[in-house]
């Protein structure tokens, strides 16, 4: 269990409500993405999309998986002709991995419903409030960077 010292107080408190919030609001994301996808997938097919071609390795330490776990996301998107598997040319006992068509497609359209979705929430706000989740969301960006660092 960690220990909080009591002028952490604050930073345990904001943890709190930061952590529900994002889980609700990745919840309803999914949710207003309309696929039967799960998060596990949908977050490797956006790494192969934005990083591809990739390895399955170099998935697996992007996502944060094990290696036997990503051989498990690529054949179950491979499988469901997301993605196309190709020999890798600078090592024939590799495979390269990039997104096929339909998933390019499969991600438009999600990303388009879950935009769709913030946007009429972010219409609602004053201009004070958007430029508050605006800022918040600069913060959080520095945060999850200085992560990979």
């Amino acid at each position: 269990m960690v220990s909080i010292q009591v002028g952490d107080e604050r930073i345990a408190d904001a943890a709190a409500r930061l952590r529900l919030v994002i889980t609700r609001t990745a919840r309803r994301m999914r949710q207003e993405a309309g696929t039967s996808l799960s998060p596990t997938l949908t977050a490797a097919l956006a790494s192969i999309e934005r990083l591809g071609p990739v390895t399955p390795s170099e998935l697996a330490a992007v996502e944060r998986v094990k290696r036997p776990t990503a051989t498990r996301i690529v054949a179950a998107l491979e499988r469901d002709e997301l993605i196309l598997r190709a020999a890798d040319p600078a090592d024939g006992r590799a495979c390269l991995l990039t997104i096929s068509p339909k998933g390019r497609d499969l991600m438009r359209r999600m990303r388009g419903r879950k935009n769709a979705y913030l946007s009429r929430n972010l219409r609602e706000l004053d201009d004070g409030d958007l430029e508050a989740l605006e800022q918040a969301a600069e913060v959080l960006e520095r945060m999850l960077e200085g992560e990979r660092s």
